[in-house]
């Protein structure tokens, strides 16, 4: 079994239609463990409540989302043993230090952050050093891992 890092986007993907989530809900399926920094759920809420004022969802179908995501079997680590990797990573690369929690996650575990967020990645990219600990969602093939 491997084990990876998924970001905000990726889970909101595994119950929310959206572009890719085909992708992301294929990870369900697969032989894995995944980890996230605790951001996670405050990201997902913040993710599902713009999706209300957008009326994508409505506030009752957000709640409910909120609550399943809570009990979902991804593991946290706290921000606060990340939050100095990830600013060192944010002020190297421009990138927020929201997104460089699961990134410097990921480089504490010499593992992939499956991310959904193709600025960041791209962005990541022209880091060599960086660039091994994060992958596209929509390049990633769990079936092909492990």
């Amino acid at each position: 079994m491997s084990l990876y890092v998924v970001d905000a986007r990726v889970v909101v993907k595994w119950f929310v239609p959206e572009i890719h989530s085909d992708k992301a809900r294929r990870l369900l399926g697969a032989a894995h463990e995944y980890l996230a920094p605790h951001l996670l759920f405050a990201a997902t809420a913040n993710t599902i409540w713009k999706k209300i004022r957008r009326k994508e969802l409505t506030a009752e179908e957000g709640q409910r989302l909120v609550a399943n995501i809570g009990g979902i079997a991804v593991e946290t680590v706290s921000c606060r043993a990340l939050a100095g990797d990830a600013h060192v990573l944010a002020n190297v690369t421009g990138r927020t230090v929201y997104d460089c929690l699961y990134v410097a996650l990921a480089a504490r575990l010499n593992t992939r952050s499956i991310t959904a967020d193709d600025r960041l990645e791209a962005a990541l990219r022209t880091f060599p050093a960086l660039a091994r600990y994060i992958q596209l969602l929509q390049t990633f093939d769990p079936s092909a891992e492990g």
